[in-house]
């Protein structure tokens, strides 16, 4: 893992083509901006998760309904 310091509206730039800016701090929270193209999936990591999950369970199912239909 690399860590870094950034102050607010100071940004990072990754692979040439997304920009990480800090907009705000406030506490224990900070506000990001991502500027990536349309094509690169961007989530919370608990939403990602979330979804890795249910794509998961959907390939289960599918499995089991191709076993029953080979049965």
């Amino acid at each position: 893992m690399l860590a870094l310091s950034r102050k607010k509206n100071e940004a990072i730039i990754i692979n040439n083509n997304i920009e990480v800016t800090i907009l705000d701090v406030r506490g224990d929270q900070v506000k990001l901006g991502i500027t990536a193209p349309k094509d690169i999936p961007i989530h919370r990591k608990e939403v990602y998760i979330q979804i890795q999950n249910e794509n998961k369970e959907a390939i289960d199912v599918a499995q089991i309904e191709a076993l029953k239909k080979l049965l």
